[in-house]
């Protein structure tokens, strides 16, 4: 958690407590904090403050924003169009109402069929992420969005916000908190004016009945102080992180044999990398490395404690077996990335030999 998050926790938790639509003191004071934040967070993606909506995840962010577009346009159809490496809460949201469209080498959607796609009767919404939260490639928002068309452009940022600029033409973005070093329980969904939601819950003074229940303010308090201080350091953090990942992807290519680099080099998240290590089991890589002191996720990032195969590095037609996926944080240093390198290739040559390779 970001410093500024937590201070500012701290001090909410006395004042930011009550209902903020009950009409004593206590719970004007808790609207008018709650206001406050909404109001930050609004503005750190752009949007009013009336087109804000706080859930209690991102994923929940996803369910809710897709689902209630989706119920809106049910005189147009039922279909999301969405690329093949989204995350996994789009993919079931979307469910055998789907139309999937792949994805290059580097993770990318395929434009002219996602074109095709969104073009096709029946189409109630299509869903795009700003960029992959497994191998960091960006995608085509802007020119996706001009496909669509009248259909609206659903984007998950959860992977971007607080490190990357949002391209424009969305009509609905869902991101989490916890991304940009707020608290965990915090989604944001931005819909913007104009396009129509039809919530699953009954429509009342709790976020428009796309997040019901008694809000957590001191969590939203956190989540806004979080993403300004982030935002506030942005150009900073991200120079050194792009350094860094470009340094660890030459590295890991030169020093290890039989590993795959996947994403694009360049046009893609500053601070994420996979790669996949043939001939080596995920899970043992992972916990080797924690017994060097490096928190790093294999297997499918949505899904990982599954261990499941990436569905985006199947989707991309990549290496799926021994992949690692390393994420820098606001706290990350220059040493500890250069320890990763150099340790790395130890790990990854005792684990082969342990199975005999």
């Amino acid at each position: 958690m970001h410093p500024a998050a937590r201070e500012m926790l701290l001090s909410a938790v006395d004042s930011g407590w009550a209902d903020p639509v009950r009409l004593h003191h206590e719970g004007r004071t808790a609207r008018l904090l709650l206001d406050n934040a909404r109001a930050v967070l609004a503005d750190a993606v752009g949007v009013r403050a009336d087109e804000l909506y706080l859930t209690t995840s991102g994923t929940a962010a996803i369910q809710a924003g897709l689902t209630a577009v989706r119920a809106a346009r049910g005189r147009v159809g039922a279909t999301i169009v969405h690329s093949a490496v989204e995350h996994s809460a789009v993919l079931h949201t979307a469910g055998e109402a789907a139309a999937e469209v792949g994805v290059d080498r580097l993770g990318r959607v395929e434009l002219p069929a996602f074109t095709d796609a969104v073009r096709r009767p029946g189409v109630a919404v299509a869903a795009l992420q700003s960029a992959n939260h497994e191998v960091g490639t960006r995608q085509p928002i802007e020119a996706a969005a001009e496909a669509a068309g009248d259909v609206p452009l659903f984007v998950d940022a959860s992977a971007s916000v607080g490190h990357d600029v949002i391209p424009a033409g969305w009509s609905v973005l869902a991101a989490s908190a916890h991304k940009w070093g707020g608290p965990a329980g915090v989604g944001l969904l931005a819909v913007k004016k104009g396009t129509r939601i039809a919530p699953a819950w009954p429509m009342d003074e709790r976020e428009d009945g796309l997040s019901p229940g008694f809000p957590n303010i001191p969590h939203a308090l956190a989540a806004a102080a979080a993403l300004q201080a982030r935002l506030a350091e942005a150009a900073e953090l991200d120079k050194h992180h792009r350094a860094w990942i470009d340094e660890v992807r030459s590295r890991v290519a030169a020093d290890i044999p039989d590993v795959e680099v996947v994403g694009d080099a360049d046009d893609r998240l500053p601070h994420i990398l996979t790669f996949s290590c043939l001939y080596v089991d995920g899970e043992a890589l992972v916990t080797a490395l924690d017994a060097e002191g490096f928190a790093v996720s294999s297997g499918s990032a949505c899904t990982s404690s599954t261990l499941r195969p990436s569905h985006v590095l199947a989707a991309m037609g990549v290496l799926t077996h021994g992949n690692v996926r390393v994420s820098l944080g606001r706290d990350t240093t220059h040493e500890e990335v250069q320890r990763f390198c150099a340790v790395l290739p130890g790990l990854v040559q005792r684990i082969r030999a342990e199975v005999g390779m």
